[in-house]
């Protein structure tokens, strides 16, 4: 759905730096309409996530609770379809304000209803995630009564059947926005799973998993110059200015990579200290020890690729995008990491740091580095 609702990035931006506003509106229902029907199509996979994990080859208790927790992320599933076409619409009129003080907001609110149902009401990783999906609805609800009730009078204007013509290329572009960006995450969900399979895949998931949540964190900056690009060359572009366009693009590039600098000389500065927020086992904080290098440029590289991205949907280059990420992360990215994972044996060695718990863990277990 992130990926579809892209292509409201491109649309709408042109439009609005075209001051066609009255297409932003229909533009947004048009996608809500796309985004619900696909939405409903992807609902199985959530039903049946258990049973899907298990035909992978998954453990039976990890399938039983991932199946567990996806039945309680459909909400939250179509709250996406609602809330990421409203979010682009926003974001193409340089409403940005809107979708911050809304997600604001809603953190206070969610951090409360966590508290409540995780600690006072003992629901567990199911208090969790509904305290998720009460939050993303909130914040769906609050963009979407700002729009209709007069907070974008240029382009919003009420329901139109309108919303149903060229019906079919814009489920192609949103099709191509889609692919585009799933590709590329998930990639990262495709390493997780891959090393499920590995000797002592415990210690292989958790320190992987901690890897690619610091690289998550980080890259939510380098997302936030992605939405930003993507609006501006859009702008630019319905403007036509295609000088400003690559002013945007300079701009947000250099921006990019110096925070990305930032955090590669954090990330190997504090090599040893990173996993203390997430686990506290000696093994696993020596895997991580041992992948904060591939980590740390990993995050330096990844600050200048999303810019890149942001371009391609300004540009509505989408499709050639989805090609490139297809052949880059799954011809190329995945076979060399089984490869490396297996029949080379390149990985990490991990350890508990005494010789009675290196026994325990098998003395030469390894986490594969992707």
């Amino acid at each position: 759905q992130l990926g579809m609702a892209s292509a409201l990035e491109t649309l709408c931006g042109q439009a609005f730096g075209a001051k066609k506003h009255h297409m932003l509106g229909i533009y947004l229902q048009r996608s809500w309409i796309v985004l619900f029907l696909f939405a409903l199509a992807l609902t199985p996979t959530y039903v049946f996530t258990e049973d899907l994990l298990l035909l992978l080859g998954q453990t039976p208790e990890l399938s039983r609770l991932a199946g567990k927790m996806s039945v309680w992320l459909i909400p939250q599933h179509f709250a996406m379809a609602m809330l990421l076409p409203l979010t682009r619409f926003l974001q193409s009129q340089l409403k940005n304000w809107v979708t911050a003080a809304t997600a604001g907001a809603t953190l206070a609110l969610h951090v409360l209803v966590t508290y409540l149902l995780v600690t006072r009401f003992h629901l567990g990783y199911a208090g969790v995630v509904v305290a998720a999906d009460v939050a993303w609805w909130v914040v769906v609800l609050g963009q979407f009564f700002y729009v209709v009730c007069g907070g974008c009078p240029l382009s919003w204007r009420g329901f139109s059947v309108e919303a149903f013509a060229d019906f079919w290329d814009f489920i192609k572009l949103s099709t191509a926005s889609g692919v585009m960006l799933c590709m590329e995450n998930w990639y990262y969900r495709v390493l997780v799973l891959l090393t499920g399979y590995l000797p002592n895949a415990e210690i292989a998931v958790d320190a992987l998993s901690i890897c690619l949540t610091i690289n998550g964190w980080e890259m939510m900056i380098p997302l936030g110059f992605l939405a930003a690009t993507g609006v501006r060359v859009a702008n630019e572009l319905g403007a036509g200015s295609g000088k400003g366009a690559r002013f945007s693009i300079v701009v947000s590039i250099t921006t990019s990579v110096v925070i990305g600098l930032v955090f590669w000389c954090l990330i190997l500065t504090y090599n040893d200290q990173i996993a203390l927020l997430f686990s506290s086992g000696k093994a696993v904080l020596d895997a991580v020890h041992n992948l904060s290098m591939l980590l740390a440029f990993t995050i330096l590289l990844n600050s200048v690729q999303p810019v890149l991205s942001g371009v391609a949907i300004g540009s509505g280059w989408q499709a050639l995008v989805a090609y490139v990420n297809i052949g880059s992360y799954y011809l190329v990215g995945v076979p060399i990491g089984i490869i490396l994972g297996w029949p080379l044996g390149f990985g990490v060695r991990v350890g508990n740091g005494s010789s009675e718990g290196q026994r325990n863990i098998n003395e030469e277990k390894k986490v594969c580095i992707f």
